[in-house]
């Protein structure tokens, strides 16, 4: 049986890296072998889930509905910067149906953002709450909103992060627009030692724009009181996350708390957190006694729940004839929104190529927007779009093919830690890449080709860290009619958790998937797992699942050893039942053998083991692009995308495939369409809807191609699995830009690309 020991925990999630205690496993099992002779892992089953989907019979958040169950909606402030001078919720109140109204004069004082709260009458932005109602419906609650009369101290206001620096900006609060007073640093070795060693110096600037994160559910809670007691249904990406803050500000034990997630259309960073809506409907279902609904709408979404920051970014480095790196640095400055954020976009910098000396200097701006969340690879996806531009530049000046360039500059250890790899094959994913692309077809002189429609060929390096870590847990079931249970906290964002999970038991187990039933998402019934986000779902809460599958099958060994009178060294195990050596005529299933037990239901718990002390756990992958300018309008096609990873263990091929394209569609997204449009002038908000913020469609998909160079992370974890979600967007938006320059001879450095900005980049 497993042993367990306390330990405290490092690994990255999101940008950030997570320390806590957590209880792990220190069992260590068999490597699996590679996937092509597992039986049922890396198998590109459908989803377990796959019918209730496309049957409508899964019920989602917004799906959620309860007996007596009322509406509620927002008001927001329609100024980007303002203070409220009265508020009158007298004809609100009169309306048939209104059943309660919240507003900063009778809500708790609840903090929030750590420098406003829940209602506040200093209101940063456009979207900023001002009230809360909740009535018999939602048209009431929002007819009732549209009601109340709200007086207001108009403010100076800015927009512009750039601007917001500058000393007769209006200012957001006392101490500045400088989150911190300072930018953050990050330093090793000599920046100016290494310039001076260079024979090539470059400095250029790059600008990406403010994208949303429009996941097709809105942001929705249900909520009901029994007694002390809160359940919450929650569209949330983090079921025990939500719950310790709800907990925390209403003043509840975390055990009279219940969140409940099954099913998710979507999140991609902007529901890590819990909502103010969540709040908010929770102090009203306790005033009004009732279960209440609260949904955001799309304008809201776009306002204010999140979306991935600008970046302003100035890059200057330095190279040897020989293609040497000896210096890099850069400067960022990017839009935080009204409240504190991140919006570093160094790591790509710090951490992808082989430098002895490099420089950082971050500076996150408060400006009156919404504030920025974590959006799917935070920071390295406008990162990696200045950096491997820089990157090909720079080959070009020594006059190196970009992709030998990149070779030889190859970290072979982590460069900030100066630590091994658990694995990288990095390299064998560019040769991969690259004979897929047919990397010799690239314009050899970049915009060489003849007439108006000409073509391109381009890539982009990618590093992320998807290792996962502990705590993570599993229970696993075992009813005596041999079927299986697996309940963990973790959360299925639409990514195919369920199917995965499964064929890790199944596969340990030697049973049909169809005889497992997998439970997520349920703070009562599930042990602790972590968010999902980050890359680290898989990679953390698979191995607590062949944990607790592999403890399941030594009790069974046990019984079945106990029940036949032989030794276990003796048995044999295959298709789910037991044999004596040499009287396979005479086998017993683990049915069979649970009923024999006298128990209703067989429980094991699984943990998460230690991730690898003195290894640096990442993700790597390279994106190549080939595109079509039309030099006449301006408009860019990307024709094909080739994607190798080394990504650890493949768990399920057809849902690798199916992240892998997603977020490469979304990268095209970001690289050619999306923009949050801000009226300079007004301070409001132009685009906040699917028909003006332009996202892609199938027609803009190109042909896909997809290379797993990896077949496991032995290192890492007894499944070594690493995560996809994260490093399938990170080059695509750089890889498309490096196709553009290979095809027009000129270099895009500002996003979206639009037809406009290749026209004038073209005539400049």
């Amino acid at each position: 049986m497993a042993e367990n020991k306390i330990i405290k925990s490092k690994y990255f999630f999101e940008e950030e890296e997570i320390e806590q205690l957590a209880e792990v496993s220190t069992h260590q099992y068999r490597p699996w072998e590679k996937n092509e002779k597992l039986k049922v892992v890396g198998k590109g089953l459908p989803r377990l889930d796959g019918y209730d989907k496309v049957s409508g019979s899964a019920v989602y958040t917004f799906d959620v509905i309860l007996p007596r169950m009322a509406h509620a909606a927002t008001l927001r402030c329609p100024h980007p910067h303002a203070r409220i001078k009265s508020i009158d919720t007298s004809e609100a109140e009169k309306l048939k149906g209104v059943l309660g109204i919240l507003t900063h004069e009778n809500a708790p004082r609840i903090e929030w953002y750590g420098r406003s709260f829940l209602f506040d009458p200093h209101l940063r932005y456009e979207g900023d709450e001002v009230a809360c109602v909740v009535a018999e419906s939602e048209r009431i609650a929002r007819q009732a909103v549209r009601s109340i009369k709200v007086e207001y101290e108009i403010l100076p206001f800015v927009v512009d992060a750039q601007q917001a620096l500058q000393k007769n900006a209006p200012q957001l609060y006392e101490d500045g627009n400088l989150m911190r007073g300072k930018p953050s640093k990050y330093e090793r070795g000599d920046l100016e030692k290494g310039l001076q060693e260079a024979d090539v110096v470059l400095e250029r600037r790059f600008d990406t724009q403010v994208v949303v994160h429009n996941p097709t559910e809105p942001h929705v809670s249900v909520v009901k009181w029994d007694g002390d007691h809160l359940t919450i249904w929650d569209s949330t990406q983090g079921v025990f996350s939500v719950r310790s803050r709800v907990a925390s500000v209403l003043g509840l034990p975390e055990s009279n708390v219940r969140v409940i997630k099954k099913y998710m259309g979507g999140g991609f960073g902007a529901k890590l957190e819990a909502g103010k809506y969540t709040v908010m409907a929770a102090l009203l279902a306790r005033q009004i006694g009732r279960p209440v609904r609260i949904a955001l709408d799309r304008r809201e979404m776009n306002l204010a729940v999140g979306n991935r920051p600008d970046s302003y970014q100035t890059l200057k480095a330095g190279v040897k004839k020989d293609g040497t790196l000896t210096a890099l640095y850069l400067k960022s400055i990017g839009s935080a929104g009204a409240y504190p954020a991140g919006t570093g976009c160094a790591w790509p910098l710090r951490s992808m190529y082989a430098c002895p000396n490099v420089k950082v200097e971050e500076y996150s701006v408060y400006i009156n927007a919404g504030r920025a969340r974590a959006y799917r690879a935070p920071g390295h996806v406008q990162g990696f779009f200045a950096l491997e531009q820089l990157i090909d530049e720079l080959a070009e000046k020594v006059g190196m093919d970009p992709l030998e360039f990149r070779l030889k500059n190859y970290a072979d250890k982590e460069p900030n830690w100066n630590i091994p790899y658990t694995t990288k094959l990095l390299k064998e994913a560019y040769l991969k890449g690259a004979k897929a692309i047919g990397w010799e077809r690239r314009n050899k002189t970049p915009g060489e080709q003849p007439g108006p429609v000409k073509t391109g060929i381009g890539m982009s390096s990618q590093i992320w860290w998807g290792g996962g870590g502990p705590p993570a847990y599993a229970n696993l079931k075992l009813n005596r009619d041999g079927s299986v249970q697996i309940i963990a906290g973790s959360q299925d964002l639409g990514t195919g958790t369920y199917t995965i999970l499964a064929q890790v038991a199944a596969e340990v187990l030697d049973i049909p998937v169809e005889k497992i039933e997998v439970i997520l998402g349920d703070t009562d019934v599930a042990p602790y797992c972590g968010s999902s986000g980050g890359s680290t779902t898989a990679p953390s809460v698979s191995p607590a699942v062949r944990d607790a599958a592999e403890q399941m099958k030594a009790k069974l060994f046990s019984a079945a050893a106990a029940h036949l009178g032989v030794p276990e060294s003796q048995l044999k195990y295959a298709g789910g039942k037991f044999y004596s050596a040499g009287e396979k005529s005479a086998s017993l299933d683990i049915g069979q053998l649970a009923r024999k037990m006298g128990e209703r239901v067989l429980v094991t718990t699984g943990r998460r083991e230690a991730n690898p002390e003195g290894y640096a756990v990442n993700t790597f992958g390279v994106q190549f692009a080939e595109v079509e300018v039309d030099t006449e309008t301006g408009k860019i096609r990307v024709k094909k995308i080739v994607a190798a990873y080394d990504l650890g263990r493949v768990l399920n091929r057809q849902m690798l495939d199916n992240q892998i394209h997603g977020g490469i569609i979304q990268g095209l997204g970001y690289a050619l369409f999306e923009e949050r449009l801000i009226d300079r002038n007004i301070g409001k908000l132009v685009n906040a809807n699917l028909h003006d913020y332009k996202i892609p469609t199938i027609k803009d998909t190109p042909e896909i191609e997809i290379y797993i160079v990896s077949e496991g992370d032995e290192k890492l974890s007894n499944t070594g699995v690493k995560g996809v979600g994260e490093p399938a967007i990170i080059p695509t938006p750089a890889a498309i830009a490096n196709a553009v320059y290979n095809a027009i001879g000129v270099r895009m450095t500002s996003l979206p690309m639009t037809p406009d900005k290749v026209l004038m980049a073209l005539q400049s």
